[in-house]
């Protein structure tokens, strides 16, 4: 295989209102990676001139559209996976790199996701719309993804992105197995998720600190921070405590 198969090519949302999420989703994609992995944050303020539309109301997040600029990234060439970045990878990434399959332009989970708050983190607006959640976890087949230029990213509805109106038929929409866009607190708690998917809300939120897997979530974080001195940390827990701010 060549050097560029053999790199796995993964894209992880972006927002500056909380880096540590990125950052945790990233070191749990290496901590449990068996071969070499290239990871880009997909973040606003590195695309100026790429990525010119302005934020509305209704994304929830920064990456909400960006995600589709990952084919154009990639030149249009080989694979890479997309992912949100409130998600912890429990397992070896490359599992679903081998999942790749030349029939698709992606594959994802086909959630029937509904949610039953009009709420979700940090105030924002939960939506219902078919094919929800299906765009936060995918593998792309970039080639098959021309239809995603700059032009038409910046000018897409929201709606025409996420349920993927840019692709000739559905039928170019492979199946993931569920495990690889785990819904936690959707879905009855399963052992065998691999990629964890906090989607309305994470446990570095005071209202959703039980949420299903937040020991994987901290657990994460702890090995992220290992190099930190252990007194360090807790004074940091301590001044975020009275500051009454995430932890």
């Amino acid at each position: 295989m060549s050097v560029e198969a053999d790199v796995i090519r993964v894209f992880v949302g972006y927002d500056s209102r909380l880096p540590v999420l990125f950052n945790i989703a990233q070191h749990s994609i290496i901590r449990h990676a068996s071969q070499p992995v290239a990871i880009t944050p997909i973040k606003t303020t590195h695309l100026k001139g790429i990525f010119e539309r302005e934020r509305v109301a209704l994304q929830s997040t920064e990456f909400s559209f960006s995600r589709f600029l990952t084919p154009y990234l990639c030149d249009f060439k080989g694979w890479a996976i997309f992912m949100d970045n409130d998600v912890i990878v429990r397992a070896d990434i490359a599992e679903l790199w081998k999942l790749r399959d030349e029939r698709y332009a992606l594959q994802c989970v086909k959630h029937d996701h509904k949610p039953a708050s009009t709420v979700k983190f940090l105030g924002e607006q939960q939506t219902s719309y078919p094919k929800k959640n299906w765009s936060s976890v995918m593998l792309m087949n970039c080639a098959k993804c021309d239809a995603l230029t700059t032009e038409y990213v910046n000018t897409a509805s929201g709606l025409e992105l996420h349920q993927f109106k840019w692709l000739a038929s559905d039928a170019l929409i492979g199946d993931l197995p569920l495990q690889w866009n785990f819904l936690a607190d959707y879905y009855k708690h399963d052992d065998s998720a691999k990629v964890v998917h906090y989607t309305e809300g994470g446990p570095y939120y005071a209202a959703t600190r039980d949420v299903d897997f937040a020991d994987d979530w901290f657990d994460n974080f702890r090995d992220a921070a290992g190099c930190v001195d252990s007194d360090f940390m807790t004074l940091a827990h301590e001044a975020q405590l009275r500051a009454g701010k995430p932890k």
